[in-house]
């Protein structure tokens, strides 16, 4: 690790440190559906407002904090991956925050599906990946996946889906924290510290968490701070107000690709390069909740600066500033009777993005977006049968300058129509049909075939059909989906760009499709077992065009997640993970016609805990049969085998809890 970046880090804390005295965190008022593992009410929030089991998003997939603790795990992307049955490709850093591929959009994954804390959009505007890693995993209530088009409620960017990450609120008149210290190989260290204080109606938050690590790879050192804390009050009629900071620095070195099949077998640990990248980002968060009879009102307004330094081997680095501001309000009237229940949501959202005063190689790439939006939505519930219909309407203006400038302004419409029907206690059939779109990113508008000529705007029609059987204790939901996307955006490595020739480039893709099914089983074994299993088959290839036929690239036809979950009534408690990934075909190869693969690969991890009072010990690893195995690699036919960024091998942690 370079360590003029960590004392940088570590300086940077120092005001940090004086904001978070008055920060805040946003907490959504709290409801009821059922969890993963207990089966216990949580919240769901599905309308952007909080809302009880009966408007739950249909096939929604909600992970509790009590989970996640119980797996041991130490970050809201891992969770995902864990607990949710997500396939995670490895980031091309080397750091926790895995590209989540929810339905087979390979390299695209990060660009398909909307992230948010509380609300706000963590899914960035380039190239990038959230960095959910920055999220304090003990500020973590719950996480909320929906799988497919989501683009009425949500924007551009969700055709696969959203993940919503709510975070906790303090309980009146109670004070709680607790302090976690963690040791493992590869002089992995991390600290978390946490506190939550109530009074009659005023909660303040502090969450503080440092990672220090070597990593698998040579010249791959992480060092990684969080904090994410704040203030809110509560007032009559169930209305809030508070302000929220989180705040990230992450530095860490980048070990690049190995550029064959047979040097990754030779030693997967090497490095091609010694280079120093960091990454600083603080958000700062204030919302309002009011309600007047039936009427409910709700604002969030955000500002997030961003400073990054993604590094050039032997050249000036490459240094950018960016600010993202996000300005959300929202109405809902719900209308109850004895037999009829009608919740009608309007709401906008402006999002202005911007990347300025960039240093080095991307000094041509300065540009902003400007986003406005209306959305509608109209649930009516009626005796067993829930009908939904949404429509939205939204406004982009494009710009960069540099010796890629561009300058447009186009309009998005999106749709859904959904509905559900409860045909016993034990059997329930839901169906979904929308219209859902993305935009190109600023990164991928930088890197396109051709100077001046941004990318079109991706479309995707978007249907499902399933069916939930069984009860809280044992539940098998079954999902088919399809994904018909025109203009979809995506990195050709076969083709030159004007700025990268040889290297290949974004670009608009002949029309393509996405189909497949879902399985999902959760069930209360006994009074101390429970059993998760997650299995996705989906089918993506081009459906015109000269790749008529032929599959997309870095997409598993199958991969499955099956967790085994034990809790003793004496403190001790244990839960095992074991998921296989399919093979895949390498980036570049668009025609398939290389022969090799990304070859298939499973892995094993586990934890056991032991509690004694205050106190909790627990033990854990990851990729326990320490399998040498890759699921990210951009050869070409040419060299199908080149280009490989590994996967962790085995990783062994011991750790210790103090609960107050």
């Amino acid at each position: 690790m370079n360590p003029a970046s960590s004392n940088r880090s570590i300086a940077a804390w120092k005001p940090l440190a004086l904001v978070s005295a008055i920060a805040t965190l946003s907490f959504p008022v709290i409801a009821q559906t059922t969890t993963e593992h207990s089966l216990a009410p949580v919240t769901v929030s599905g309308s952007r407002f909080a809302s009880g089991p009966e408007s739950a998003p249909i096939g929604a997939t909600v992970i509790s904090a009590e989970q996640i603790r119980e797996a041991g795990i130490n970050n809201a992307n891992e969770a995902i991956r864990k607990l949710g049955g997500i396939f995670g490709r490895q980031n091309l850093n080397g750091t926790s925050d895995y590209s989540l591929d929810l339905r087979g959009f390979g390299s695209a994954s990060d660009q398909n599906v909307v992230i948010m804390v509380d609300g706000i959009r963590i899914s960035e505007n380039e190239g990038a990946t959230a960095l959910m890693s920055s999220i304090p995993v003990e500020a973590i209530e719950r996480i909320e996946i929906v799988r497919g088009g989501s683009s009425v409620m949500y924007g551009e960017g969700a055709t696969s889906g959203t993940i919503q990450i709510i975070t906790k609120r303090g309980t009146a008149g109670k004070t709680s924290g607790s302090l976690v210290g963690v040791v493992g190989n590869r002089e992995y260290r991390e600290m978390r510290a946490s506190l939550t204080k109530g009074w009659d109606n005023f909660y303040i938050d502090a969450n503080v968490g440092s990672i220090k690590t070597d990593n698998y790879r040579d010249h791959n050192a992480l060092r990684q701070d969080n904090f994410s804390g704040g203030l809110q009050w509560s007032y009559a009629n169930g209305g809030r107000v508070g302000v929220r900071v989180d705040a990230g620095r992450q530095d860490s070195e980048l070990a690049g690709s190995i550029a064959t099949l047979a040097r990754f077998y030779q030693n997967p640990r090497q490095s091609n390069s010694i280079r120093n990248a960091s990454i600083d980002s603080d958000r700062y968060t204030l919302f309002t909740e009011n309600r007047a009879g039936n009427w409910e009102f709700a604002t969030d307004l955000s500002k997030r600066f961003k400073r990054a330094n993604s590094g050039n081997q032997g050249a000036v680095p490459t240094i950018y500033n960016g600010e993202v501001t996000q300005f959300s309000p929202r109405v809902r009237h719900v209308f109850s009777s004895a037999d009829l229940r009608n919740e009608v949501v309007f709401g906008a959202d402006a999002i202005n993005s911007s990347r300025r005063q960039s240093v080095g190689s991307l000094t041509s790439r300065d540009g902003s977006q400007d986003s406005r939006a209306i959305y509608v939505k109209d649930e009516v519930q009626s005796g067993k049968a829930r009908v939904s219909v949404g429509a939205r309407r939204e406004h982009f203006d494009q710009t960069m300058i540099g010796t890629r400038a561009y300058d447009q302004s186009f309009a998005l419409n999106a749709a859904d129509l959904q509905g559900s029907y409860e045909i016993t206690p034990l059997v329930n059939v839901f169906a979904k049909a929308g219209r859902s779109y993305r935009v190109a990113n600023i990164d991928e508008n930088s890197g396109s075939t051709k100077s001046g000529k941004p990318i079109k705007p991706q479309t995707s029609n978007d249907f499902e059909l399933g069916s939930s059987l069984g009860n809280d204790h044992k539940k098998l939901t079954v999902k088919f989906f399809r994904h018909d996307l025109k203009n979809e955006i995506y990195y050709d490595r076969s083709i030159p760009s004007d700025a990268t020739s040889g290297f290949g480039a974004n670009t608009n893709l002949d029309p393509t499709q996405r189909e497949g099914i879902e399985l999902e089983a959760r069930a209360n074994l006994t009074a101390e077992f429970s059993l998760v299993a997650v299995l996705q088959h989906v089918s993506a290839k081009f459906t015109e065009g000269q790749y008529a036929g032929r599959e997309m690239t870095l997409v598993p036809k199958n991969n499955a997640t099956m967790r085994l979950n034990w809790v003793s009534g004496n403190g001790q408690s244990a839960d095992v993970g074991v998921q296989w990934v399919d093979q895949q075909r390498y980036g570049g190869d668009f025609s398939n016609t290389c022969t090799a693969r990304i070859p298939a690969f499973t892995t094993v991890d586990a934890r056991y805990a032991i509690r004694s009072g205050s106190w909790e010990y627990a033990l854990s690893g990851t990729n326990l049969t320490g399998k040498d195995y890759f699921s990210q690699a951009f050869g070409t036919c040419a060299n199908n085998s080149s280009s490989i960024y590994p996967d962790p091998g085995r990783a062994v942690k011991l750790s210790a809890r103090y609960d107050f």
